[in-house]
């Protein structure tokens, strides 16, 4: 089964052992040069398009996810263990 990144996006994570909503998908993290998904990316709450929020995000690995449905995706992770701080980056003029 073939998907789209935008259509990854549109799907909200949960987390499965306590019914958690994490969020939506922002990124992927790709294995090169086998273009493998090693784990998604997902905006640390209280973000709202990127500002805002901590500096950290979910990054939650490929082998935690159990189940991609049409609106969802269900994984199961602690996602204290999951949060990886984001890289600062500065304005580039």
């Amino acid at each position: 089964m073939a998907t789209k990144l935008t259509q990854l996006q549109c799907k909200e994570v949960i987390c499965v052992s306590d019914g958690r909503r994490l969020g939506f998908i922002e990124d992927v993290e790709v294995e090169m040069p086998e273009g493998k998904i090693t784990a998604i990316i997902v905006p640390c709450p209280g973000k709202l398009l990127g500002f805002g929020g901590g500096r950290q995000d979910f990054c939650i690995p490929w082998g935690c996810i159990k189940k991609i449905g049409p609106d969802i995706v269900l994984v199961d992770a602690k996602p204290e263990d999951c949060r990886v701080p984001r890289p600062k980056q500065g304005f580039k003029w």
